[in-house]
């Protein structure tokens, strides 16, 4: 069984790669403090969970999604654990992303299994189907897809993870990662979870593009802000073995790039922000207390007062000013007191 999707470079789409290279590049040629990065890298996600979770009905909104990354409850409630299992897959993914791995049936288990760890049975977690499943529309609930049948899954699911390990250096990475991101929710490996692991395994893809500042990128974020539009695009009507040989991804990849676009310019926008904004702008003071505790574990006033010349009360601004940008945070009391990254 082989994979060989179909699609037109058209002019859209054309034009949309060359865009989405050219603020790449920008981006890339940019230098931001690593201290901001963290911060941002924090938010984003954040905006990736709270996205991906919600296209999929979790009614969390994102300042209870934040408080649940922070907090950590240990009895959680099953649109909790959503969030969280997203959140392990996302660190998970992370680790990965300067290793350039290959995806394949073990690593696409591993993903779902992290996805759907304590909402669904041992047996269902990380395993493809056994069973028949069906498409239903939300909104009246009549069956609009039938996906393969059971026994077709992993033969489908060989064929288009070669064809993505085979083709990294001929076809842009954008467009390998829309491809594969359509034709995965096509097949429908697992019983459940199909779509929150379809979109982990595409930002893992999307780290291809060579993208300096990708950890501030929630594509999912893109398709929460119309999940109508996003499920119209990637879904497909009807019975796969009589639609399949006609399933044109063109309208797809253009609505998946148009996509990449729109968050591009939304994390250039951000990092603009703090380029500009003084309330963010770290000084030559503000690095030294973040280098003294990355080589020291910790820093005290005192400590700092050997390093700068500064007042005492101003030194105290700058250990506040870190503590607002979520760097650092205080620990102890009065002569105890010292200050830690967060």
């Amino acid at each position: 069984m082989k994979y060989t999707p179909k699609y037109t470079v058209t002019p859209k789409l054309l034009d949309n790669i060359k865009q989405i290279t050219k603020i790449k590049t920008e981006l890339n040629n940019k230098r931001f403090p690593t201290t901001i990065k963290m911060h941002l890298e924090k938010s984003a996600v954040s905006l990736s969970v709270h996205s991906s979770t919600s296209i999929e009905g979790n009614p969390l909104p994102l300042t209870e999604v934040k408080k649940i990354l922070k907090s950590k409850p240990k009895h959680a409630r099953d649109s909790e654990k959503e969030v969280l299992n997203y959140n392990d897959a996302l660190v998970y993914l992370g680790k990965l992303l300067d290793q350039k791995v290959k995806i394949g049936d073990e690593l696409v288990q591993n993903i779902h299994k992290k996805v759907v760890k304590d909402l669904l049975p041992k047996e269902k977690s990380g395993s493809y189907r056994d069973v028949p499943v069906v498409v239903n529309d939300p909104r009246t609930g009549e069956t609009v897809y039938l996906p393969p049948n059971v026994q077709d899954v992993g033969k489908l699911m060989d064929a288009l993870l070669d064809y993505i390990n085979k083709n990294g250096d001929g076809v842009d990475p954008v467009l390998l990662a829309g491809l594969f991101h359509k034709q995965f929710v096509i097949i429908h490996p697992f019983a459940d979870g199909n779509g929150r692991t379809a979109r982990l395994l595409t930002k893992l893809l999307l780290a291809n593009m060579g993208l300096d500042t990708f950890n501030l990128f929630s594509f999912e974020n893109y398709y929460n802000s119309n999940v109508t539009k996003y499920f119209q695009n990637v879904g497909v009507l009807g019975d796969y073995y009589e639609i399949n040989e006609d399933i044109d991804f063109t309208e797809w990849l253009e609505y998946f790039t148009d996509g990449i676009i729109d968050e591009l310019l939304r994390v250039s926008g951000e990092l603009k922000k703090v380029g500009v904004d003084p309330g963010s702008t770290l000084k030559k003071h503000h690095k030294d207390i973040l280098k003294y505790i990355e080589k020291h574990g910790f820093i005290t006033d005192s400590d700092y007062a050997e390093l700068t010349d500064r007042a005492k009360s101003t030194r105290a601004l700058d250990f506040d000013k870190l503590i607002n940008l979520d760097l650092i945070r205080r620990k102890g009391k009065g002569r105890a007191t010292h200050y830690v990254l967060k």
